[in-house]
């Protein structure tokens, strides 16, 4: 860490924002493996697990460009007010529904997939608020930051979800995550942000949807990262959907030995986010992403196969490291990129790249996984990332050498004819 590591919190209102999102996303994570290890628990079955992961995140997918075209429409600070209350609610329905004893699998995934919508209207607003609390030169930090503080409580969440789920049980892990609203909405209520005057609005969303599509098409740098970030997402991050079969099965242990490894890859993704916020203005991102990619397959390979379970932590960990600095890298290229009027927008491609992909993969990795069993599975996945950042390199190269070419032609005297 340096003195560059903590700039955004010179902004009261992005300590305000980053402690009540911290707090939050604990009881987040600690829904989530809760989720994961019921889901399991009742089933046994790969392919259910990724069945969950699609319903959570499949509706982000479908409506992810609405939910930016909200964004860029509407007050986003009001807006994300709006999904945390939804969130906080759908957090008390499955609290409620588990206290009761008597649900099955269909009616957790229902549940899942009201959070998939909620999701889609969520991620623009909150990710293009961040924009509003800090000064542009501190945007790269506050969004590491952010990245940070999602696997912080990525680290937590897990660890303590697995034991409150051995020594209280699963009601106590969701209604926790209900509770753990109260301090997002309450820091939000705490914001003094400059007020936005109402703009009119003559175009249709379909036509704003066209727009922001094609933006993207035209701007070859967001179009790149998007692409690359898809692919990622629908055949690499899915390995999560994963992790209980490692804990169950591969290394025989408990819902504690599930946490312990999610809060491992927690650490590492942790790790890679402060990383990126003690960067010096002036690093090549592009690199430094292409470079994360490979450290994220190669992690992946060698954990796949990894029957020492000290040792798994340890590739767990780098495989977390790589994947966070590849995220995050790709949302600050986005949003140091992006015109402020297509912002909603553009991050709403980016939800759905992240997001969208991640349920189609989660499927596809669950199908595969029975039929060539999980460590070959996860293998496969690190082998498909290694492939990327391998592909991501030859693209720089490719760009480098053509930006060098154009120089040497502007430079060269212009020949005319006597």
């Amino acid at each position: 860490m340096n003195i560059n590591t903590f700039n955004a919190f010179k902004s009261r209102n992005y300590r305000l924002y980053f402690t009540g999102q911290s707090i939050s996303l604990v009881g987040t994570w600690m829904q989530k493996t809760a989720v994961s290890w019921v889901v399991y628990s009742l089933t046994h079955s790969q392919f259910m697990l990724g069945v969950t992961l699609f319903a959570s995140l499949f509706p982000s997918f479908l409506l992810s460009f609405l939910g930016g075209v909200v964004s860029d429409r509407y007050n986003r600070f009001r807006l994300l007010l709006a999904t945390q209350a939804a969130s906080m609610i759908q957090a008390l329905l499955l609290t409620a529904l588990v206290f009761w004893g008597h649900y099955v699998v269909w009616e957790i995934i229902a549940l899942s997939v009201v959070l998939g919508v909620i999701n889609a209207f969520d991620v623009p607003a909150r990710q293009s608020l961040v924009y509003e609390m800090v000064n542009k030169a501190d945007l790269p930090n506050a969004l590491a930051l952010n990245s940070s503080m999602v696997n912080l409580s990525r680290l937590i969440g897990p660890g303590v979800a697995g034991l409150v789920l051995e020594k209280f049980g699963d009601t106590v892990c969701f209604g926790m995550n209900a509770l753990s609203f109260i301090a997002v909405i309450g820091s939000l209520l705490m914001m003094r942000l400059p007020k936005l005057a109402s703009a009119k609005h003559d175009k249709n969303i379909f036509f704003e949807l066209k727009e922001g599509f094609d933006y993207i098409k035209n701007t070859p740098s967001i179009k790149f990262v998007l692409v690359m970030l898809a692919g990622i997402s629908l055949m690499v991050l899915p390995f999560s959907t994963l992790i209980p079969v490692y804990a169950k099965d591969i290394f025989k242990g408990t819902a504690s030995t599930f946490g312990v490894i999610d809060s491992v890859i927690g650490l590492g993704a942790f790790s890679g986010a402060i990383f990126l916020a003690s960067l010096k203005p002036g690093h090549n991102l592009k690199k430094i992403l292409a470079i994360s990619t490979l450290i994220f397959g190669g992690g992946l390979v060698i954990f796949s196969h990894m029957n020492n379970y000290p040792l798994a932590l340890l590739f767990a960990a780098i495989t977390g490291f790589g994947m966070m600095a590849q995220i995050t890298i790709s949302n600050t290229l986005i949003q140091t990129t992006v015109a402020p009027a297509m912002r909603g927008r553009v991050i709403s491609f980016y939800a759905m790249a992240f997001f969208g992909m991640q349920p189609l993969g989660g499927l596809l990795v669950g199908s595969v996984s029975q039929w060539i069993g999980t460590p070959d599975t996860v293998m496969a996945e690190g082998m498909v990332a290694l492939l990327i950042g391998i592909l991501h390199f030859r693209f720089l190269q490719k760009s480098k050498l053509k930006k060098a070419t154009v120089q040497t032609l502007e430079q060269q005297p212009i020949n005319t004819l006597a």
